[in-house]
C-alpha cells in the first residue's frame, strides 16, 4: 500500500522507486502483485506516462487512511507497552532460538508476511520493517542503504531418482530458473551464477516448480540430480526420490540479518548483536565451498569477509 501511494503521488515509477529506495523493476512487480490481489488495475501506464485509473483514484484515499491508522496503532501500542517493538521479516528460515536470544534486549515482532529475499530487503529499506532475515549481495546492500551480518547458512543438496545417495559433482547437476522473477529473483541470481561457475546445467521453467510437487516432477523428468533451493532443504521427499550431497564445490546459501545503514535506535542494534554475536563463520571459508562472487561473506579468493 505504501508503494501504491508513492507511485500515485509521483505518477512516475522511476521517481517513486528512488523515493522508496528500491529498484524500479521490483516496484513495478509489487504494484502488479497488489493489482492482482485487489482484482483491479490501479494505474494506466505506457512508455511516456503514468496515471491513476478510476479505481486507483477511488482507492487512494482509503489507502492513505489505512496507512495512517496503522501508524497510529503502532504508536499507541508503543505507548501502552512502554517499550519499542522491533519488527523482523523473513523468507522461510529463522534461528530456532530466535525468541530466547532477542527477548532479553527488545520486544521482537516477527512479521507474518513471508516474502522473497529481495522484497524483505526492500521493506527494510522503506521502513516497513526494522530487520529482515534474507539472502543479499553486496550490490543489494549498497542499492538499499543496508548493513548485514551473517546469521545462518545452508549447504544445498541435490534431489534425484533411484536409490543412489552418493555425493554428486556440481557439474553433473541441474539448477532450475523460474520465469516468475517476482517470487524467485534471488534464487534465479544465485542459481544462474552457480551454473556458470560450476558447470551445472541451467534449465528455465515457468510453472513455479522451484519447490513442491512441480519440483519433484522436474527431478523425475530431468535424468540428472536437481539442486534443491533453500525453501525445499528441510521438506520431506517422496519415497521415489533421494537427497545427494553436492561436491566439487559444495554450494552454500547464506542468510543475512539486514538493517538500515542509518539505523540509530538502540533496540534494533541490540537485537542485531543478540542474534549475530557468536554465530561464527559457519564453515563458509572452508576448502571446496562455493559462494557467489558478490556474497557479503566471500572474499575474491573464496575466504569469508568480515561482517558488514
Amino acid at each position: 500500500m505504501r508503494y501504491f501511494v508513492a507511485v500515485a503521488e509521483e505518477l512516475h515509477f522511476g521517481r517513486a522507486a528512488e523515493r522508496l529506495l528500491i529498484a524500479g523493476p521490483s516496484l513495478s512487480q509489487q504494484i502488479k502483485a497488489l493489482e492482482r490481489d485487489l482484482g483491479v488495475r490501479l494505474f494506466d501506464r505506457d512508455r511516456r506516462s503514468v496515471s491513476l485509473t478510476p479505481a486507483g483514484s477511488a482507492l487512494l484515499p482509503y489507502t492513505r487512511a489505512l496507512l495512517q491508522r496503522a501508524d497510529d496503532l503502532e504508536r499507541c501500542a508503543r505507548r501502552l507497552s512502554g517499550s519499542q517493538s522491533v519488527r523482523l521479516g523473513y523468507v522461510n528460515w529463522l534461528p530456532p532460538d530466535l525468541t530466547a536470544r532477542a527477548s532479553s534486549v527488545a520486544r521482537l515482532h516477527v512479521d507474518a508476511w513471508i516474502a522473497p529475499s529481495h522484497t524483505q530487503a526492500a521493506r527494510v529499506a522503506d521502513g516497513s520493517l526494522d530487520l529482515a532475515v534474507c539472502w543479499v549481495r553486496n550490490e543489494d546492500l549498497k542499492r538499499h542503504g543496508l548493513r548485514a551480518r551473517l546469521l545462518g547458512a545452508d549447504r544445498l543438496y541435490a534431489v534425484s531418482t533411484g536409490g543412489d545417495t552418493a555425493d554428486v559433482r556440481a557439474e553433473d547437476t541441474t539448477v532450475l530458473l523460474d520465469d516468475d522473477t517476482t517470487s524467485w529473483s534471488s534464487w534465479n541470481a544465485y542459481a544462474e551464477e552457480a551454473a556458470e561457475r560450476t558447470g551445472a546445467r541451467a534449465v528455465r521453467i515457468s510453472d513455479g516448480g522451484i519447490t513442491g510437487p512441480a519440483f519433484f516432477d522436474h527431478v523425475r523428468s530431468s535424468g540428472r540430480p536437481v539442486v534443491n533451493s533453500p525453501k525445499g532443504q528441510n521438506g520431506p521427499l517422496p519415497p521415489d526420490l533421494v537427497r545427494r550431497p553436492v561436491t566439487a564445490p559444495e554450494l552454500r546459501w547464506t542468510w543475512s540479518l539486514v538493517w538500515r545503514r542509518s539505523e540509530e535506535r538502540a533496540a534494533v542494534l541490540a537485537v542485531v548483536d543478540a542474534l549475530c554475536d557468536g554465530v561464527g563463520d559457519l564453515g563458509l571459508h572452508g576448502p571446496g565451498v562455493w559462494l557467489p562472487a558478490d556474497d557479503p561473506y566471500r572474499q575474491p579468493d573464496g575466504r569469508r569477509e568480515p561482517a558488514r
